[in-house]
């Protein structure tokens, strides 16, 4: 494995942000980093970059231990910060020269990124006068100037428009051919639409580590139902292998059950017995965004 997160503990003051975190990543896949807000994604992602430290765990890079010192190991590492930084006054081809020049790269360097994320167009404006999508890909452009091995890219399609999320997607499926990716994103799509792997974390816990076939093809279901009157979560709370309840009027519910077992027969000899009729009852096609839900809920 090319990356490897061995037991990272991250705490602030008495809180932990992240719990005995492990994983690794290989080069070939892209990887989905989810979680609600505040799950600890973030601080994940600074730790493998280096700029953070962990209060203990290692993280490993090519089988090089990483720390806030390792300066030719950061060399390998490619990072979009979720707030991207740059320097509005400069223009586009100037901002990314000066980081050329931090990484001694050559004018070559600049112009293959730039027309990499589709900048071209945007050369010779200052930044400051790009689209919020633009600036995207001012900084997608720094983090794979220097061809690292590892891309860190944390919310990276944020503010794009449909046509450029499609070139930006395509853009960094082809990046992982020979590079480890991991991406952190809330929007379930580009996660359908990009990702082998998803790792969800959840309270600084690791909560989920699959393929994304597998991770769909767990055991959840899900069932969408409509009474003849309104019910109280306590009657529902009483269903066996409920994990999860959704309110959407007094009368509709979205029932979420950790089972392969079809519940179906079972909702309705419930609302038999409490002397409810159904109204509408279907089972619901599990999507990423339902079974992100269940495990994070």
């Amino acid at each position: 494995m090319f990356v490897s997160v061995q037991n990272i503990v991250k705490k602030y003051g008495n809180q932990f942000a992240l719990n005995k975190v492990s994983f690794s990543l290989k080069k070939g896949e892209v990887v989905g980093f989810l979680g609600p807000n505040g799950a600890g994604k973030s601080s994940m992602m600074k730790i493998i970059t280096g700029f953070m430290e962990a209060s203990s765990g290692d993280v490993f890079i090519d089988e090089v231990k990483m720390t806030t010192f390792s300066t030719a190991i950061k060399k390998q590492i490619g990072y979009l910060p979720e707030h991207n930084p740059l320097y509005v006054e400069m223009f586009v081809k100037e901002y990314l020269s000066f980081l050329a020049e931090i990484h001694s790269l050559d004018k070559s360097a600049v112009d293959k990124a730039i027309k990499a994320v589709g900048l071209t167009p945007e050369a010779s404006k200052k930044i400051k006068h790009l689209s919020k999508g633009y600036r995207q890909r001012v900084g997608l452009a720094g983090a794979i100037m220097h061809n690292p091995s590892v891309l860190i890219l944390d919310e990276p399609t944020t503010g794009l428009d449909p046509n450029q999320l499609v070139e930006i997607r395509d853009l960094i499926k082809s990046l992982a051919v020979d590079k480890v990716v991991l991406l952190s994103t809330h929007i379930m799509q580009e996660v359908e639409a990009m990702c082998d792997r998803v790792i969800i974390i959840n309270k600084g816990e690791i909560v989920a580590d699959e393929s994304l076939v597998v991770l769909k093809e767990q055991q959840v279901q899900l069932l969408e139902v409509e009474f003849d009157r309104n019910i109280s979560i306590t009657e529902i709370q009483e269903l066996k292998y409920l994990k999860k309840a959704t309110n959407y009027t007094g009368l509709s519910w979205v029932l979420t059950f950790n089972t392969s077992i079809d519940m179906r027969a079972t909702v309705f000899d419930f609302a038999h017995d409490k002397g409810y009729k159904i109204l509408q009852l279907t089972a619901k096609d599990k999507s990423l965004e339902s079974l992100f839900s269940a495990l994070t809920t």
